[in-house]
């Protein structure tokens, strides 16, 4: 089965210790090992408000994962979180497509561009020093400025 990458966020209690944090990701690395999975980052976004209550909760402590791995890896994943008491909330994103699209439309633009520099007989790559000339905001030693004199 294909892997692909997954975006993981999940909300503590804000009275989670930084010890409870580092548990549960524990938990969370052995899983998606287990399941021959990888994490290729986590981020600790610390305690933030919620945007509405939540169990009693006006804030939470969140935590991102970016993990690579199948669709039955994230389905175990979500089962987990689910029934864990210190999980107040968790999400599960894929974002490989959304990456594919974004690097598909830079490349279409990086070709139309250079197709049009082809047509105008430029290079079809823009060359160190090339471009729009620096607009001269010192206008001290100008003796007009916009028609007026100074």
């Amino acid at each position: 089965m294909a892997n692909r990458q997954y975006e993981l966020v999940y909300i503590l209690p804000p009275d989670s210790t930084e010890q409870q944090v580092a548990e549960l990701h524990t938990q969370i690395e052995g899983v998606v090992s287990r399941m021959n999975g990888g994490i290729d980052k986590t981020e600790n976004w610390g305690r933030k408000r919620l945007a509405y209550e939540i169990a009693h909760n006006k804030e939470g402590v969140y935590v991102l994962d970016v993990i690579n791995g199948s669709g039955e890896l994230m389905k175990e994943l979500d089962r987990r979180l689910r029934v864990l008491d210190q999980v107040i909330r968790h999400m599960i994103v894929r974002v490989d497509e959304e990456k594919k699209v974004v690097d598909r439309t830079r490349s279409k633009r990086q070709t139309d561009s250079e197709r049009r520099r082809v047509r105008r007989g430029l290079p079809p790559v823009r060359q160190p020093g090339e471009g729009r000339q620096p607009i001269d905001l010192d206008d001290t030693d100008d003796e007009h400025f916009d028609g007026v004199e100074v």
